[in-house]
Formats: C-alpha cells, structure tokens, sequence
C-alpha cells in the first residue's frame, strides 16, 4: 500500500498517524519515515484498512484492540554496549591489551 492509501485509511477511521503508533505500540516516527519511500510494510496496511473499514461499519476498533496485550516494538539500533565481539567496558580495563581480553 502506498503511503498515501495508508494515510487516507487511517483517515476513514479518524485516526492520526500518532494515535495510530500509539494505538499498536509503535514510535509514530518509524511510522511516519514510511513516507520516505511512498511504502507501508503489508502489515501496517493491513491494520490501517481494517481500521477504517471497521471505523465505516460503525464497530469501535479501539474496544477491540485494548483487548490485546501488544508487546511495544523495540527501537532499532539499541546495542548491547559491545564493539564487535568485546564488551565496551573491557575495552578500559587498566593493564589490559586488546590481545588479553577474552573472545565471546
């Protein structure tokens, strides 16, 4: 689906792009960064037609998903505090030479 489509689905339901991250536990900018490339992942759209076909056949979409745990996405990019296979804080360990420290 094209961005577009997307935002006009989100639309017929009355919903923002920011009420619409909230709502699947998303951070509203990964989904609006969508708009770069003019695309929305299939699942998204999927939500977002469901929601405003829901939304015209008078059926409250939020009642239904408050009745799903929905586990928030996790951010991208969030490292384990490791630079390549050796742990961050080893990297400062007094004494210690890169060729001491153990591999993982």
């Amino acid at each position: 689906m094209n961005y577009d489509e997307f935002q006009r689905q989100l639309g017929k339901a009355g919903v923002t792009i920011r009420e619409f991250a909230t709502l699947i536990k998303m951070n509203s900018n990964s989904v609006t960064n969508y708009a770069k490339s003019g695309e929305v992942p299939s699942h998204l759209a999927v939500i977002a037609a469901l929601l405003g076909e829901m939304a015209e056949r008078k059926i409250d979409f939020r009642e239904v998903l408050s009745k799903i745990e929905i586990e928030p996405k996790k951010p991208r990019g969030g490292g384990t505090g490791r630079f390549g296979v050796i742990k961050q804080e080893d990297l400062f360990v007094e004494g210690k030479k890169e060729t001491d420290l153990p591999m993982e």
